[in-house]
């Protein structure tokens, strides 16, 4: 094993596992946004909205992510819609996640009691306000870890943004290993980063977790 090489192209994979932080927290942030809204949608008494956001998950669950982004990046053009490598894997990743996140939300919030929705109501708590201030604060110590794991499965999904020649830490791998004729070294490496990556996300959700249920019995 050439410990030599490993350390000479260290920086060159610290650098580009920054571009996969990078993609991956942005897509959770836009995704977080995107699953409130199908919640939202979800749970509408207007059955058209909810419809609608049952299509859309099934759609997105029930087609790979790679299928996703060849379509968005290639097919795009086709309908007007041109997106840079980066930029395109934010968006595919956010989506992407905002349905299966949709639904990590909304079963944390139908396993709330109901008793406690029948209560805020006779205490004068409109739907709005007893979500706001009595479901919501229950239900996000129940989803932390459901969306922790998802987090982790997009760190892992951004290595297909390679294919779209995002210099994330894959592309960066294959393109070392194309250089330097050193597969078993540049891959070690490129998995150990990936490795701090994701226990870094796994510390951050368990701090978060321990957070949120401090003064109860979850």
């Amino acid at each position: 094993m050439d410990i030599n090489l490993m350390i000479e192209i260290a920086p060159l994979l610290v650098k580009a596992a920054w571009v996969t932080v990078d993609i991956s927290a942005r897509a959770l942030f836009f995704g977080f946004f995107i699953a409130s809204a199908l919640v939202a949608l979800r749970t509408s008494r207007i059955p058209p909205a909810r419809w609608l956001a049952r299509a859309y998950i099934s759609v997105v669950r029930g087609t790979p992510y790679f299928v996703q982004l060849l379509l968005v990046f290639y097919g795009g053009p086709a309908i007007g819609l041109r997106l840079d490598p980066f930029t395109c894997g934010v968006v595919v990743g956010a989506f992407n996640i905002g349905a299966y996140m949709s639904e990590a939300m909304r079963g944390a919030i139908e396993s709330v009691d109901s008793g406690q929705s029948e209560a805020s109501r006779s205490l004068g708590f409109g739907r709005l306000a007893t979500l706001q201030h009595i479901i919501l604060p229950q239900a996000a110590a129940l989803m932390i870890r459901s969306v922790g794991v998802l987090a982790i499965i997009l760190v892992k999904n951004s290595s297909l943004v390679s294919i779209i020649s995002v210099v994330e830490l894959t592309y960066q791998a294959q393109r070392l290993i194309g250089s330097t004729y050193k597969p078993l070294e540049v891959f070690m490496l490129s998995a150990l980063m990936y490795i701090v990556i994701i226990y870094a996300v796994m510390g951050i959700v368990e701090f978060l977790y321990r957070r949120a249920t401090r003064y109860t019995f979850l």
